[in-house]
């Protein structure tokens, strides 16, 4: 009788121990509360397949979406420090999963997350972010048919990490 009450007590405090451990793991990786619905991580589980949006030509694998009630909010975890402000790119690319988000899902995000090792913002997926997103995106559309297009930056770290770094002719030379 003894024992059986020791097991239960070790069961409690190592239920109480995981549960901790979890919600520090999911605090690190900038994750609101909420049920997780979409990871696009390895780590985690395997992905099938990008949010798509037909009408804008638009695919895309947010890092995680979390549902809370009728919302699902985008969550994209940058391994850099944040500045002051988040650079635009980072947020365009948090408007553009807001996008795919809505197609997807039907319904539109308030907000989604950026979140970087030092703190996580909430970014307001305003109307006026949406046009500029949506603008960003078809002026990326015509310059994709152009036959060539140069590079956008001279930033070392972003071009080692590039994915298409092996193909590109316009690679800095690090």
């Amino acid at each position: 009788m003894l024992t059986v009450a020791y097991v239960s007590i070790a069961s409690v405090i190592l239920a109480i121990f995981l549960f901790i451990i979890a919600f520090w793991q999911r605090k690190k990786a900038g994750i609101p509360t909420g049920r997780v619905v979409y990871v696009d991580s390895s780590q985690w589980m395997k992905v099938e397949k990008p949010l798509f949006d037909k009408r804008l030509r638009l695919a895309g694998k947010p890092d995680y979406l979390v549902r809370k009630g009728k919302q699902v909010i985008p969550i994209e975890v940058k391994s850099g420090h944040s500045l002051h402000q988040p650079p635009g790119w980072h947020v365009s690319q948090l408007a553009a999963y807001c996008l795919l988000v809505e197609s997807e899902y039907g319904e539109r995000p308030k907000h989604g997350f950026l979140h970087y090792p030092d703190r996580t913002l909430s970014i307001d997926f305003s109307s006026s972010l949406e046009n500029d997103t949506i603008a960003i995106i078809q002026e990326m559309q015509k310059r994709s048919s152009e036959i060539h297009i140069d590079r956008s930056h001279h930033e070392q770290n972003r071009c080692m990490r590039c994915g298409y770094r092996s193909i590109c002719d316009q690679a800095l030379r690090i």
